[in-house]
C-alpha cells in the first residue's frame, strides 16, 4: 500500500545561504501517529510547510495522496488539515462562523450537521456562538483544530500543538488526537515536549540541522537505541570506585552512597550477575538494587549528541 505522504529528496536553502532542509526524504503512512522530534531551527515547521503547500522547495518533491503538491496543488491540499503553531483567528466571530469560514475556503458545500459533530468531539458546541476574543488559550487552540478539520482532512498536520497551554489541557489533548487516528485520521506533529511524542507516537522522527536522522517505530527505536541503569545502593559509602572493577562504565553517586551501572538491554550478557559477584569480593556491600529504563528523552539527546560530535 502506499503512503499517504511521501517526500523525496526535499531542500529548502534561503538566499542568505540558510539550509532550512537537506535532501529530506520521508514516507508517511495512513492512519499512523507520526512524532518530529528537533531542536528550534531543526527544520520541522519547513518541512510541514512545504507540504502544506505554503513554501515551495528548492528542490524535490512531495506525494500526497497521489497529488504532486505543486502540480495538483488544490487536490493535495484538499486533503491536508494544518493546526500552525500560532494562534490566529477571527477574534470578532464566533466559534461557528469560523469554522464555516474555513470549510468555504476549501470549496466544501455547508454542512452544520458535520461541522457540530466537529466541535462536539472538540468540547466547543456549547462555545459555538461565542466570540472567539472571549475564549482562553486553551479553546481558541481547539477552534483551529475544529477550523484544521472542518473540510474533513485525511491528514493533520500539528505544529507544537500544545506549546503554553497546562498539563491538564495537553492530556485533553492527547485523548483528542487519539480519536482522530482512530477515526482514520493521519496525523504528523511537532514537539518540543519528550512525553508527548513518547506517549502518543506510533513512529518516531529526529530531525537536526535540515537532515532526517532516523525514522523509526517507537518501541524499536526504544529496544535498539534504549537502554538501562542500575542504581547500587551501597551499606557502606565509597570514596571512588575499587579498582578491581574500573572500566566497567561505574560511577559514583550521593556523596559515594550509590553506584551506578549504566548497560545495553540489548547486549547478550548484562554483566550484572558478575559485577555483584566482583564487587562483594572486593568487599563492597549492596544494600537495595533498582534499575531504570532510558526514557526517549535520553534517546534523543543521545542522538543529537552524536550528530554533533
Amino acid at each position: 500500500m502506499s503512503p499517504i505522504v511521501s517526500v523525496e529528496n526535499l531542500s529548502k536553502s534561503y538566499a542568505s545561504g540558510t539550509v532550512a532542509l537537506a535532501n529530506v526524504s520521508l514516507d508517511i503512512e495512513a492512519g499512523e501517529i507520526l512524532a518530529l522530534l528537533g531542536p528550534n531551527g531543526a527544520g520541522k515547521t519547513t518541512l510541514i510547510s512545504i507540504i502544506c503547500g505554503l513554501v515551495m522547495p528548492t528542490s524535490g518533491r512531495v506525494i500526497v495522496g497521489g497529488h504532486d503538491t505543486v502540480k495538483d496543488y488544490r487536490a493535495a491540499r484538499s486533503l491536508i488539515g494544518l493546526v500552525p503553531q500560532e494562534i490566529s483567528i477571527e477574534v470578532f466571530e464566533t466559534v461557528m462562523n469560523s469554522v464555516r469560514f474555513t470549510r468555504g475556503l476549501f470549496g466544501k458545500r455547508p454542512d452544520d450537521a458535520y461541522l457540530e459533530q466537529v466541535l462536539q468531539s472538540l468540547s466547543l458546541w456549547d462555545k459555538r456562538d461565542a466570540r472567539n476574543m472571549e475564549l482562553s488559550g486553551g479553546m481558541k487552540r481547539r477552534v483551529l483544530i475544529a477550523k484544521a478539520l472542518s473540510h474533513g482532512p485525511r491528514i493533520l498536520f500539528l505544529d507544537e500543538p500544545t506549546a503554553g497551554v497546562d498539563v491538564n489541557l495537553r492530556r485533553d489533548m492527547w485523548q483528542l488526537v487519539r480519536r482522530l487516528r482512530d477515526d482514520g485520521v493521519t496525523i504528523i506533529l511537532t514537539t518540543h515536549y519528550i512525553e508527548e511524542a513518547e506517549e502518543m507516537a506510533d513512529r518516531i522522527g529526529v530531525i537536526d540541522k535540515g537532515r532526517v536522522m532516523l525514522v523509526e517505530d517507537k518501541e524499536r527505536l526504544m529496544r535498539q537505541l534504549g537502554r538501562k541503569q542500575l542504581r547500587m545502593e551501597l551499606q557502606e559509602p565509597l570514596a571512588a570506585v575499587p579498582d578491581s572493577v574500573t572500566g566497567r562504565g561505574l560511577s559514583l553517586a550521593e556523596e559515594g552512597r550509590v553506584l551506578i551501572y549504566d548497560y545495553d538491554t540489548q547486549a547478550e550478557r548484562t554483566g550484572i550477575t558478575r559485577l555483584i559477584a566482583d564487587l562483594a569480593q572486593a568487599g563492597v556491600s549492596v544494600r537495595d538494587l533498582d534499575s531504570r529504563q532510558s526514557s526517549l528523552e535520553d534517546v534523543f539527546l543521545s542522538l543529537v549528541e552524536e550528530r554533533g560530535s
